[in-house]
């Protein structure tokens, strides 16, 4: 079983067992955390997919370590202008162990709910489509009018031709003897 899951403005897919390394968190190491922003649950060919997220699923890890990435060098040049900035950054990190996948009782709960709800919304739809079939009738008597005020209307615009001087020409002078 898989998850996709978001921290620190990033998606990442995980498993459990699997260590990843994310942005850095505020945690210590060997501290458990739940990410509750899961986008998505799957396993083999049944996937569950959330718009955006699923309601009561969570993702369970455990903090191994706090750190910093490798140095990465920094340049910023313009050519020509005389600049040129260098320095290097290194990024922050926390690596976690994925412990568990999954949802509470909780959650298994609000879904038998939300299933009337969602038979409720699905006996209003044919109401809807009554009221679609008539306004094509609308659109279509509209269509039928002339659009010759506006062929009429639409002139195309003329280019003016800017004129152009003629240059002037030296004369070459030639010296008598």
């Amino acid at each position: 079983m898989y998850a996709v899951f978001r921290s620190g403005g990033k998606q990442y897919r995980a498993s459990k067992g699997e260590t990843l390394k994310l942005e850095k968190l505020d945690a210590d190491e060997g501290a458990n955390i739940s990410f509750d922003e899961v986008l998505l649950v799957g396993e083999g060919s049944d996937i569950k997919v959330g718009s955006p997220l699923l309601s009561g699923t969570s993702v369970s890890a455990k903090v191994l370590k706090q750190g910093k990435s490798k140095k990465v060098s920094v340049v910023k040049f313009k050519r020509r202008q005389n600049y040129l900035r260098q320095h290097t950054h290194r990024q922050f990190f926390t690596e976690v162990e994925i412990t568990d996948i999954g949802g509470s009782k909780k959650a298994a709960s609000k879904e038998a709910v939300a299933e009337p709800a969602k038979k409720k919304v699905a006996a209003k739809k044919p109401a809807k489509e009554e009221t679609s079939e008539a306004k094509p009738a609308v659109k279509k008597a509209a269509a039928k009018k002339p659009a010759t005020k506006k062929a009429a209307a639409k002139k195309p615009a003329t280019k003016k031709a800017a004129a152009k001087k003629p240059a002037k020409k030296k004369a070459a002078k030639k010296k008598t003897d």
